[in-house]
């Protein structure tokens, strides 16, 4: 994308280890609720709140499923800007990146209801608020975090936006690629046969 094309732009960060639809319908479903010219899927170089809880799978290759799994869909781009910029990967710095980018681009930026509970705890997070558009994502039957002056969204420009209820686990798919259980309709399926190519996760072909 150049510099000079995108004015409004989402961006929805992660490990994505690996991708799943879960992560598909989010970003369409937020893509067309706030007229969005794209949404990146920036997938994390070293995510802070995992390397030292479980093996992490290399950037490039879950970098790779993600390139796989958004190809052919209009408005969704995987993004490489964590893991070309190295090391431990903060949403501070992303946001840095994306202005000096796409200048005068308005930023949203996309979690999901469990996450904007938790973004206290985000390194440098003063340095985010006035920079973005918060966009929270909801699920039916799960509970919701909506924008308001109280409650943890305060301070923020906020919007909220529901999608299908889909309980995805990374974890289980982890575990599917490594005993050969089904993986259909779960991750695309262009994103499915690259991780059987690679062998990741303990899988083979």
């Amino acid at each position: 994308m150049a510099a000079s094309g995108p004015h409004r732009i989402g961006f929805l960060g992660g490990t994505f280890d690996p991708i799943h639809v879960g992560h598909l319908v989010a970003a369409v479903n937020v893509r067309y609720e706030l007229a969005l010219d794209v949404v990146l899927l920036v997938v994390a170089n070293e995510p802070w709140q995992k390397v030292e809880t479980r093996p992490v799978t290399p950037a490039r290759d879950r970098l790779a499923l993600v390139e796989t799994a958004v190809e052919g869909f209009d408005g969704i781009e995987a993004c490489s800007i964590e893991i070309d910029r190295g090391g431990v990967s903060y949403t501070a710095d992303t946001v840095a990146d994306l202005e000096r980018i796409y200048p005068g681009a308005e930023l949203s930026l996309v979690i999901g209801a469990d996450v904007a509970l938790q973004l206290g705890t985000w390194e440098r997070i003063e340095e985010v608020r006035p920079k973005v558009s918060l966009v929270v994502v909801n699920r039916p039957g799960s509970a919701a975090v909506m924008p308001g002056e109280d409650g943890p969204l305060a301070g923020w420009k906020a919007e909220a936006v529901e999608i299908p209820a889909l309980e995805i686990s990374s974890t289980d798919l982890r575990d599917r690629a490594a005993t050969g259980r089904p993986l259909d309709f779960l991750i695309p399926e262009p994103a499915i046969r690259l991780l059987r190519e690679r062998s990741l996760y303990g899988g083979g072909r």
